[in-house]
Formats: C-alpha cells, sequence, structure tokens
C-alpha cells in the first residue's frame, strides 16, 4: 500500500511535537516535511529532545504541496489566514488543530470528535480538530446529550497540565510558578465552551441548559481531568449502561468502574469515563491526554478515518502509569 504523504505547518510546539512522534511511528504515513519559521534548518531532534536518533528530518522554512494531507498547527488565528492567503490543490486534505473551524454552519470544515462525527469524518476534505477541554467535556455528556437528558444546567470543574498553555513561556506557564501551585483562569468564559455547547446543541436541539465551567492550572505537565455533574432522575445502574451502550463501538473511550487517575491515560489516545450518583447528582469524571486525545492524537485517529485505515493504526500507547 502506498504510504500516506504528511506535512506540517507549525510543528514546534508542544502538540507538532507529539504529533511528529506519532506519525514516524505510523504504518502507513510517510513524514515529508515539518515547517517552522523559528527553527528552519534545524534537526527536529533539537528542537524536540524526545526524538534524539529517531530521525535526521530538519524544520523547513516552507512548505509544499506534494503530500496527502497537510496539518496545521498554528496559532489560532493563523490557520484561516494562511488557508485565505494560499489556494491548495483540492486533493489535499486538512486537519487544522487550532480553534479558527471548529464553531458554524458554513466553515467547510466538519468537527473532528469521532464519537460524534465518525462516519462525517469518513467523508470529509477538511477537519477542524477538538480542543482538549471540548474533548474531555464533550465525552463526559454525549451519551445524555444523545437522549435529550441535558434537562438541567450542568457544573464543570476541570483541571489541566502546563503543557495546556503551549510552549511560549508565560508568568502563569512558567515552572517556578506553576509548581505546588494551583488557580483558576477564565471562569465561565473559557474559548472552549462555544464549540461545547455548538455541538451539544446537534444531539439536543432546543433544550439548551447552561454550563457553568469552571478551569484550574495544575502544577503538572499534561493531561486534564473533567468532574461534570448535574440534576438527573437517571439510577446510576441506568446511567452506566446508557454511557456503555453509546460507547460500545468507540475503540478509544472506556468506562470504568473505579474513580480514574489522570496517569492511567497520559501518553495514550484513551478517554476514560467514571460515572457516580449522590442522591439527585450524576457524577462523570472524564480524564484525558491533552496533547494526544486532546489533540494530537486525535488528529491521527481522523487521519485514520479519512483515509479508511483502521482506527486505532500508529494510535496503541501505554500509559505511563508510574
Amino acid at each position: 500500500m502506498k504510504k500516506i504523504k504528511t506535512g506540517i505547518l507549525g510543528g514546534a510546539g508542544y502538540t507538532g511535537g507529539e504529533l511528529i512522534r506519532i506519525l514516524l511511528g505510523h504504518s502507513q504515513v510517510e513524514l515529508s516535511f515539518v515547517q517552522s519559521r523559528s527553527h528552519a534548518g534545524d534537526l527536529l531532534s533539537h528542537v524536540h529532545t524526545d526524538l534524539l536518533g529517531e530521525t535526521q528530518i530538519k524544520f523547513s522554512a516552507d512548505w509544499h504541496e506534494q503530500v496527502d494531507i497537510l496539518f496545521l498547527c498554528l496559532a489560532h488565528g493563523e490557520s484561516a489566514i494562511f488557508l485565505k492567503e494560499n489556494q491548495l490543490d483540492n486533493r489535499i486534505k486538512i486537519i487544522d488543530l487550532s480553534q479558527d473551524f471548529r464553531v458554524g454552519e458554513n466553515t467547510g470544515f466538519i468537527y473532528g470528535l469521532p464519537e460524534l462525527y465518525r462516519s462525517e469524518i469518513a467523508a470529509a476534505e477538511h477537519i477542524a480538530n477538538p480542543g482538549c477541554f471540548a474533548t474531555a467535556i464533550l465525552l463526559a455528556l454525549l451519551p445524555l446529550a444523545s437522549q435529550h437528558l441535558l434537562t438541567n444546567d450542568i457544573h464543570i470543574s476541570a483541571i489541566t497540565g502546563s503543557t495546556g498553555a503551549g510552549q511560549k513561556m508565560t508568568p502563569t506557564t512558567h515552572f517556578n510558578w506553576r509548581s505546588n501551585n494551583i488557580s483558576v483562569y477564565k471562569a465561565f468564559r473559557h474559548q472552549h465552551l462555544n464549540e461545547i455547547k455548538y455541538n451539544l446543541s446537534k444531539l439536543q436541539k432546543g433544550k439548551e441548559k447552561a454550563i457553568h465551567f469552571l478551569p484550574f492550572r495544575g502544577s503538572f505537565t499534561r493531561g486534564i481531568l473533567a468532574a461534570c455533574y448535574l440534576k438527573s432522575e437517571l439510577s446510576l445502574d441506568e446511567a452506566i449502561r446508557l454511557y456503555h451502550n453509546y460507547y460500545k463501538d468507540h475503540y478509544f473511550v472506556t468506562i470504568s468502574e473505579r474513580n480514574p487517575d489522570v496517569k492511567q491515560v497520559v501518553n495514550t489516545n484513551k478517554a476514560i469515563l467514571y460515572l457516580e450518583k449522590n442522591h439527585d447528582q450524576l457524577l462523570i469524571i472524564s480524564v484525558i491526554d491533552n496533547l494526544l486525545k486532546g489533540a494530537a492524537g486525535q488528529a491521527v485517529q481522523n487521519l485514520n478515518l479519512m483515509f479508511k485505515l483502521e482506527e486505532r493504526t500508529g494510535l496503541q500507547f501505554k500509559a505511563s502509569a508510574f
């Protein structure tokens, strides 16, 4: 089988690094180029030191069209500018990892959450890869929305590791500040709320309830834990059965009988969900790796669907649970 030629625009960040790592080990992919304005001419392993000994590819200053699929790992806003300024060959598929095309009916992009839009992704030319918080939270709520059971306000507390803020150093991402610390940011107004609400409304039209979302910055590097709760008339057994039925054909989502830890998903494309019932409150805990299932891993999962490959190809990693 002819290998799928891939290119990456903006490959110097955390997400780009994880995408490179996955694609280098993908049996059906050939990595044609990785572009970076700031690191052109440098070995990939000089920036992503975990790749030492894995490749001799260097960052390129430019990109080219001799690829089958192009991953856009650009800053928010830059993907839209790039596609406006460059008329790409229609045969080139695109997966954008920014937030530029995630919301709206006329973007020309399919929202890349396979647990919601698998068949649409398989037929798509352009994919808008979901945000990391959005992935964790949507996976926690989709089964309820599918049965129009989001009938009460939803409360979410979610914490992310420092890699979720990107590689560029800021006062709140610096190690000395982040270590042994925790803080709330963008309370009730995080940018991922738009895509969460938009996609839940696709399943449960006309019954949208308020979503109260508190994001936390955690004192660890990678992973997301989202605790979502709402009033529900379902018994715990009914809820668990609903979740098992919804995700029975989705390889990367597991319903756990035990309260999960972030370490169970770090370095994997897995999502683990756990349910509890306390009086009338249904609690759903969702854990993912923000850089894999929340970004690069999910992007490769979408590539597999778009090219009719087995969905787990190149993504069967063991969690680094120690």
